[in-house]
């Protein structure tokens, strides 16, 4: 059970007697109900008073999640609904008894719900979900508006599948290599297996999602979104569609259909909705077939200053003058979808002068930087990071970027290019600053070339900001207070709430932003650094010299009103304060 009383046998006399002891409708008032119950007697009191407007909907919701301990919501994240939670619900099902499944909760699945006191439908859900609900309670029309929406995005990506599902001709999966600048939505005449690739992207692009994952599994394809770093499932076309929609990928993608045992990375130019699309292909072969993830890069992209990235303050006059210097090296440090090229690239153009030569090497070329000499990393010819910064530097450079030091050659290079006059930026895939170190002493870089040569080490991760439209402030408890290392609220702080709004697809959060940790070498992490010492002294140490820990930085900008705590503890989890 959820947690609801039962009401006594005289259901209806329990009813009324709840309704008119919290004054939510006079005896008159219920007297009108019933009356027009006797027309319509498959509704219950609780839609009959509402229908009539004989009772304040916003308040019946307040008393009834006070009395039986259940949240009232005025907005629902609707966007970040999981399509697999209603697969098996009927879309009439969720309207009649306003209705929607929000999220799964270990062992329960978290239902919207207008009515919690018509424990018939709570029953129904049980045996329609195959596992417990637990109920938030929000207004009927949020619920309805919730439920359109959801459906409209199932529809949207399952509606095309439900047409090739009626297409036997499964085999045209079209082995000719389309123009680039053909644009997808204006393609309606292609293929089944074609349209349902194109609808994915297309969708994949108006939501601006990062990722697509394309998995299988032993009895279904699973399809799902990453935005703002948060996976979810949007479709599971039937396993049948697997080969086809694998091949259909990797002919747009120039890879060899054919081999299917070995990884493979291909990259997809496309125009869709008018925008340049670059996209970047890689599979895997798995238990169950190939696996597929898309990375999308928007070429018409505005690229970032580095004030609109999280660079604030002390941190941002120190990048300031880092990017300035003549030599030495600046590595930026995270994990894969941290934002790291996207800071590199927000320095380059903040230095982007006619008076200096800049170069990168990357893998790929993510974005087109005017005025910068752009080279793009080929395995297939040899043509590796460390290949492309040595000919690089026979360019007469004064800026290089190696989109990553992956081995021992690399670092030695960027060293050595460094100490020869260069400013170089590069990324390594670390937890923290002070780790970055000790991961380039593991590659065989000697310690006295990386103190001699590295300015900087910065660590960032990507928060969500709360949305503008909708975000609700709130004063955070003792305990919050005390989990961010707060003891007090300073003025000019304020702590906002996500709430959700049409503006942010019902997210409650629009967009990302950056928390940083940026470690500055100078003469006592240089002494450190010689001597070998471990991440954690070298964290001590910048941190008793002023450096601000990732979960500072975060906290930073909860106390600001452009994250919440929440995002803060997630991105941070396991990371020292």
């Amino acid at each position: 059970m959820i947690g609801t009383p039962q009401p006594p046998a005289s259901g209806g006399e329990f009813l009324r007697r709840l309704l008119t002891e919290h004054r939510l409708v006079d005896e008159a008032g219920i007297s009108r109900a019933e009356a027009a119950r006797i027309d319509r007697p498959e509704i219950g009191l609780i839609e009959a008073l509402l229908n009539l407007g004989l009772m304040d909907e916003k308040r019946f919701l307040a008393a009834i999640g006070a009395l039986l301990g259940i949240e009232v919501r005025d907005a629902l994240p609707v966007d970040e609904v999981d399509l697999a939670l209603v697969a098996d619900l009927p879309i009439t099902f969720a309207k009649q008894s306003y209705v929607l499944p929000l999220r799964r909760d270990g062992e329960r699945i978290v239902v919207a719900i207008s009515n919690p006191l018509n424990l018939a439908v709570l029953d129904d859900l049980r045996v329609i979900l195959r596992t417990r609900v637990e109920p938030v309670l929000a207004p009927r029309e949020v619920v309805f508006d919730g439920i359109n929406r959801v459906y409209d995005r199932k529809r949207g990506l399952e509606g095309t599948a439900a047409e090739v599902l009626q297409d036997d001709d499964l085999g045209h999966i079209a082995h000719e290599i389309e123009e680039s600048t053909k644009d997808l939505l204006d393609v309606t005449d292609e293929a089944p297996i074609i349209r349902l690739v194109n609808s994915v992207l297309s969708q994949a692009v108006k939501e601006r999602v990062s990722d697509i994952h394309i998995e299988p599994f032993e009895k279904f394809l699973s399809v799902r979104f990453r935005k703002d770093g948060i996976l979810r499932e949007v479709l599971r076309p039937p396993k049948r569609f697997q080969a086809s929609i694998a091949s259909r990928i990797k002919i747009m993608g120039n890879l060899n259909i054919a081999e299917k045992r070995l990884p493979q990375d291909g990259r997809i130019r496309r125009v869709i909705a008018g925008k340049e699309i670059d996209i970047r292909l890689s599979t895997v072969p798995t238990t169950f077939g190939e696996r597929l993830v898309l990375r999308i890069l928007d070429r018409s992209s505005v690229l970032l200053d580095l004030t609109d990235l999280g660079l604030y303050g002390e941190d941002l006059k120190q990048m300031e003058d880092l990017i300035s210097r003549p030599h030495g090296i600046i590595l930026v440090t995270g994990p894969t979808g941290s934002g790291k090229t996207t800071t590199l690239y927000a320095a380059l153009s903040r230095i982007n002068t006619p008076d200096k030569n800049i170069l990168t090497i990357e893998d790929p070329v993510e974005y087109q930087l005017t005025g910068i000499g752009q080279m793009q990393v080929n395995p297939k010819i040899d043509f590796s990071f460390a290949s492309g910064l040595r000919a690089s530097l026979r360019q007469d450079p004064d800026v290089i970027l190696v989109g990553e030091i992956r081995d021992r050659e690399t670092a030695e290079i960027a060293v050595q290019a460094s100490l020869t006059g260069h400013l170089v930026f590069s990324t390594l895939h670390t937890n923290s600053a002070a780790s970055a170190f000790t991961r380039l002493v593991d590659m065989g870089v000697e310690p006295f070339l990386i103190a001699s040569s590295v300015l900087s080490m910065v660590a960032q991760r990507l928060v969500r900001v709360v949305c503008r439209e909708c975000r609700a402030p709130y004063a955070p408890s003792p305990g919050e207070l005390a989990t961010l290392g707060l003891s007090r609220i300073e003025p000019g702080d304020t702590f906002y709430h996500p709430a959700g709004c049409a503006e942010c697809l019902g997210t409650g959060y629009a967009g990302r932003n950056a928390i940083y940790e940026v470690l500055i070498v100078d003469e006592v992490i240089r002494e450190l650094v010689m001597r070998n010492a471990d991440a954690s002294a070298l964290k001590k140490a910048a941190m008793d010299r002023g450096m601000r820990s990732l979960r500072q930085d975060g906290v930073l900008k909860v106390r600001r009103g452009i994250t919440t705590a929440e995002e803060v503890m997630r991105v941070t989890q396991g990371d020292e304060n």
